[in-house]
């Protein structure tokens, strides 16, 4: 006992000296990066009548975070130190993708399911790549890649499944430059997803009872 209490009495005395490192919480809050959402789009997309549902993206733990991915190895993630996104990456990315479909002007109404919109189609994601990897070039390369369902409702059925990716090479080994290449490789997938979800609705017969009333 008398051992425990001189070695609490020491550890006491190191944190009080400022001998001991920072104590939980009490670091330099990270940086915090946002990504901008696509805004320019074919113009001859067809406009639809539709309502849509973004759902938030489906993710791996090692994604499912606000902190930034590094891949250095195969078999190995890690994260930036310093440096976070401004919300969880799923999260982060939905607010993206409905952002870019409303920048179309071409559809009725998109929204997360939160809200409760009466949707006619769900726009299912997954996420399964988000990182800036080591081992494709001297620089890091930010690697996106979507799984996107498109899912009549109300009977919940997968009517068109399609998957988009884009990797794009940093412009130096500095965070500022592999945030860009992250909004470069992460619009190139937005733009992707919107223009082949609005065509792949517009290609498909009117649900029978649409949400948008009509």
């Amino acid at each position: 006992m008398t051992r425990l209490r001189l070695a609490a009495t020491a550890l006491a005395a190191l944190v009080l000296s400022g001998c001991v490192g920072a104590l939980p919480g009490s670091g330099t809050p990270p940086k915090l990066y946002d990504l901008s959402p696509k805004s320019t789009f074919d113009p001859s997309l067809p406009k639809v009548p539709w309502q849509i549902i973004v759902q938030e993206p489906v993710a791996a733990a090692s994604i499912d975070t606000n902190r930034v991915a590094v891949r250095q190895s195969a078999l190995s993630v890690e994260y930036f130190k310093g440096v976070a996104w401004a919300d969880r990456a799923p999260r982060l990315v939905q607010t993206l993708i409905i952002e870019s479909f409303e920048n179309t002007g071409k559809i009725l109404s998109v929204g997360r399911e939160a809200v409760g919109l009466r949707a006619d189609y769900l726009v299912k994601t997954e996420l399964r790549e988000f990182e800036a990897d080591y081992t494709k070039s001297a620089r890091p390369v930010a690697v996106v890649r979507l799984n996107v369902k498109l899912v009549r409702m109300p009977e919940r059925s997968i009517v068109a499944n399609e998957t988009f990716s884009m990797e794009t090479e940093a412009g130096g080994t500095a965070i500022e430059p592999i945030m860009a290449a992250f909004d470069d490789a992460l619009g190139n997938v937005l733009k992707r997803t919107v223009e082949w979800t609005l065509r792949a609705a517009a290609a498909l017969p009117r649900p029978s009872n649409p949400a948008s009333g009509g």
